[in-house]
């Protein structure tokens, strides 16, 4: 389940999220807003405790966001386009690297 996303009313074991893919290649993802600031805390918590078992460091909660939810935002949703993949797509590159405006130097 996408971090960020509310859970379908109908389906708890679902998130209201959905993906574009285009030739194979992740374009934009999009979701319904989590608004509940008790979930979106639960969600935080467990988040933070996968990393730190799987990586040894975590983040800290971004308590600011909480105090937003729970302040009552109303219901949204969004998505975001991946504008570096839809360049490549246009140019037909076979990876991403090839329209990076700042491409990755890697030195051996």
């Amino acid at each position: 389940m996408a971090a960020l996303a509310r859970q379908n009313s109908d389906d708890s074991r679902v998130a209201e999220r959905f993906e574009i893919f285009v030739c194979g290649v992740e374009l934009a993802n999009g979701f319904g807003e989590l608004t509940d600031a008790v979930e979106q805390r639960r969600r935080f918590e467990a988040e933070i405790a996968r990393k730190q078992e799987i990586a040894g460091y975590s983040y800290p909660i971004d308590e600011d966001f909480l105090e937003a939810l729970a302040s009552g935002m109303p219901e949204a949703s969004g998505i975001a386009l991946g504008f570096d993949r839809l360049v490549m797509l246009c140019a037909g590159t076979e990876t991403i690297e090839d329209v990076l405006w700042a491409p990755v130097v890697t030195t051996c």
